[in-house]
């Protein structure tokens, strides 16, 4: 079983809890201002790994994965469209005791059956997902992303309703993600899942400004700093007001 892959970073920190190993995928449906890995958007290209070549080279690291409480995070682009491969990679990794973590925006989430099929059986051999909510305002959401977001939060539904552990990550950009009355309105539908075991607040930055340029592509956020400590602090105390008294009742 291959997967088209588009990098691997070895010693991830930031993409789920310990020292992590990190596969990209390549290809991705939303097409989002502030993404900083545009050149994983085209589908159908990115290196063909096979998932015995992904587990010889993780088994190197597996001793600072365990020492750290890590394990293996697979993000993209969107991982959700190589569900088959998914499968295989992370029922090898089961075997070997690895902690499985996907990064996904549920951007390709689907009632289809063969896709709830895979799914289903891909989510007995995954033990968190880091759950990108891009925007809770549909209009707002289809301006940013190029999809509006009644899908994702059926995805996010789903895996409260299933008990899949998720942190919920939210990318602050000001005067496009900051608005209080959005940001509160987001709070209150995280509030509703039972499955939070994380909100992460993730500032805006323009670190992937380059890769836009160097596809030929203007970057349409090119004049939007990141927030401020406050903007963000704040940003999180709105993202977890209704969890918090949620859990205290």
């Amino acid at each position: 079983m291959n997967g088209n892959i588009h990098s691997i970073e070895t010693f991830g920190t930031v993409d789920g809890p310990g020292i992590r190993y990190c596969l990209f995928t390549q290809g991705c449906l939303l097409r989002c201002q502030f993404c900083h890995n545009a050149d994983t958007w085209e589908i159908g290209i990115g290196k063909q790994m096979s998932v015995s070549d992904i587990i010889d080279d993780l088994k190197s690291y597996l001793p600072f994965i365990e020492a750290s409480g890590g394990g293996i995070t697979v993000s993209g682009g969107e991982p959700l469209l190589q569900l088959p491969f998914l499968i295989e990679l992370f029922k090898e990794c089961k075997k070997l005791g690895i902690h499985t973590t996907i990064d996904s925006s549920g951007g390709c989430f689907s009632h289809a059956e063969q896709f709830q099929k895979n799914l289903e059986e891909l989510l007995n051999y995954t033990d968190l997902i880091l759950l990108d909510l891009k925007h809770i305002d549909r209009k707002k959401h289809k301006k940013l992303t190029g999809m509006a977001n009644d899908h994702i939060l059926e995805f996010a539904r789903y895996l409260s309703d299933n008990n899949v552990p998720i942190w919920v990550r939210h990318v602050l950009v000001p005067t496009v993600t900051d608005d209080e009355e959005d940001l509160r309105n987001l709070g209150a539908f995280i509030g509703t899942l039972s499955n939070v075991q994380k909100v992460e607040v993730l500032p805006y930055h323009q670190l992937g400004v380059y890769k836009w340029e160097a596809l030929g592509m203007e970057y349409p956020l090119k004049d939007i700093q990141p927030p401020s400590e406050e903007k963000t602090a704040f940003a999180q105390q709105l993202l977890t007001e209704k969890l918090i008294k949620k859990s205290s009742c």
